[in-house]
């Protein structure tokens, strides 16, 4: 059922409490998930109920659609402040008010954060206050933004990437990118890059041309972390259940090499003169992988890349991130809630672990505010540091959305 007036919304409600039912019966008082911060225009709202069964029937009144497949559409354009959603059936009646927010200013610095359980979450990078929620209508597990403010999400439960634009606000959502994982997009010609856990059977990788066309190529076994070389045109792609690294040429979009890495290769990081390549074990000895994690680097510049340094075994390391200037790579451990502070030139411990929240994940280095940002996926927070003193920064760490995952920047652009 659907009705947009407050007449109609009225009618509605009064025909689903009217449902015959027997006498004495009583009529549960359901809830409506909601997010906690308003809406960004374009967002996909699922509509779950809790307190009765389903089916039920659900009303609105408010700008946008209730679509078919159980979900609120909130126009890419709309100048309203909110919405209410009404869903009930003879059991039970649940109400929620959503609140709708302007797209964010371009012209302020932000803090795109990738929440699986909740969407794209936008902060104000200064206060660390959310501005708005963009609902993918999926399970984002990395967001990336580059300096045309486009804003890319993965759907790492299922086959479509959202792009969003900061100016003039707009969103789409790109079809056939599967099992989405990392996503980066070169700065140079903006082709966004996504890797998919599962490619014809296998793992790979999918680029997503400005004009949203898109091309693949099988990697290896489930490609998750990638890098970009924008100098070269290339692509590395870390398969995780082979250790291997694959070599994509950007252009033909085929796979130039393919090299041993790590077992349990998850994350990468390039050096920015593109000639280190930094790779993420994932795993630990408590695992059902039976070995300790590690960090190493890999030299480029020969025919076959080879490890040059490695860490000493990890507990249990999974993302990581580079402040070429300091020659630090910051590691996060999921099992230890730690920051490992590496020399980037050796992989030998700088400095005791820092300390931070409950299952850190993929962690980033602001080089131009120097600040690290880790997201921690078990306590729903955003850890920040000082990249010069390592100190936690006030206000950190912050509440974001459910399950986080990944955070991109967004610096702020002047006009």
């Amino acid at each position: 059922m659907f009705c947009k007036s407050a007449a109609a919304l009225a009618a509605a409600v009064l025909s689903i409490a009217a449902i015959a039912r027997p006498p004495a019966h009583r009529v549960a008082s359901g809830t409506i998930a909601t997010v906690a911060w308003p809406y960004l225009p374009g967002s996909i709202v699922p509509v779950r109920v809790s307190g009765f069964s389903a089916p039920y029937h659900v009303a609105l009144l408010g700008p946008g659609s209730l679509a078919s497949s159980g979900s609120y559409e909130i126009p890419r354009q709309t100048d309203a402040v909110g919405a209410f959603l009404v869903a009930g059936n003879a059991d039970g009646l649940a109400a929620a008010r959503l609140r709708i927010a302007a797209p964010p200013d371009p012209r302020r610095g932000l803090l795109i954060v990738a929440s699986y359980d909740d969407g794209i979450v936008v902060h104000d990078s200064r206060d660390f206050s959310v501005l708005g929620v963009l609902t993918t209508g999926g399970a984002p597990s990395d967001a990336a933004v580059d300096d045309l403010g486009r804003i890319a999400a993965t759907d790492t439960q299922g086959s479509q990437l959202l792009l969003a634009t900061l100016s003039p606000w707009g969103v789409v959502r790109v079809d056939g990118v599967i099992f989405g994982d990392d996503v980066a997009i070169d700065g140079a010609n903006h082709n966004v890059f996504v890797t998919n856990r599962d490619l014809d059977g296998s793992g790979g990788l999918t680029r997503i041309a400005p004009d949203g066309a898109t091309a693949r190529v099988v990697t290896g076994a489930t490609a998750e972390g990638l890098a970009i070389d924008q100098a070269r045109r290339l692509v590395y792609v870390a398969n995780t259940n082979d250790g291997t690294v694959a070599v994509v040429d950007q252009a033909s979009m085929r796979r130039a090499r393919r090299f041993n890495a790590v077992p349990r290769v998850f994350s990468l990081v390039l050096s920015p003169d593109g000639t280190r390549l930094y790779a993420i074990a994932n795993q630990s000895t408590s695992s059902p992988f039976g070995a300790p994690g590690r960090a190493v680097a890999i030299d480029l510049r020969a025919r076959m890349p080879r490890v040059v340094a490695h860490s000493a075994a990890l507990t249990f390391p999974l993302g990581a991130a580079l402040d070429s200037r300091s020659q630090r790579l910051f590691v996060t451990d999921e099992a230890l809630a730690e920051i490992y502070v590496l020399d980037a030139r050796t992989l030998r411990e700088q400095r005791a672990p820092l300390q931070t929240c409950q299952t850190p994940w993929k962690p980033t280095y602001d080089s131009v505010a120097r600040r690290l940002y880790v997201p921690c996926a078990g306590a729903d927070r955003i850890d920040v540091f000082d990249g010069g003193t390592l100190r936690r920064v006030a206000g950190a760490p912050f509440r974001t959305g459910g399950y986080p995952l990944a955070v991109a920047i967004w610096h702020s652009r002047s006009g």
